[in-house]
């Protein structure tokens, strides 16, 4: 959801995506950020091996596993922004609108923090 926002809300921006491990994309992700006009049906899943390491300036971290175990960056400031994980928090409950409403929680969460990234690019 982070990487669909910056593309959706900071174009001139160079982002990506990645986690600590591929786990695919979550439909429920995808159906959340559908709903608020963005399309993440062509990202891929990713993980921190596949991006481009040097030529970053800087590195968000949304979870605590990826802030935890985020790689070196040798050029970029890494700067940790948490967020709740919705499949974590989502795993044990059967009701698809309860799981909805927590992916569109977080959803506009990370919303808000991609619309003002400038200020922790300080």
């Amino acid at each position: 959801m982070a990487e669909g926002w910056a593309k959706h809300l900071k174009p001139d921006l160079e982002s990506y995506s990645a986690g600590t491990k591929k786990q695919g994309l979550n439909p429920y992700a995808i159906k959340v950020m559908a709903e608020v006009g963005v399309d993440i049906t062509s990202h891929e899943s990713k993980t921190t091996d596949e991006l481009p390491t040097q030529e970053m300036d800087f590195v968000f971290t949304v979870c605590s596993d990826a802030h935890e175990n985020c790689p070196y960056f040798p050029n970029g400031k890494v700067i940790h922004t948490g967020f709740d994980d919705p499949p974590r928090l989502t795993e044990a409950m059967s009701s698809e609108e309860e799981i909805l409403s927590v992916y569109r929680r977080v959803r506009d969460e990370i919303k808000e923090m991609v619309t003002t990234i400038e200020k922790y690019m300080e």
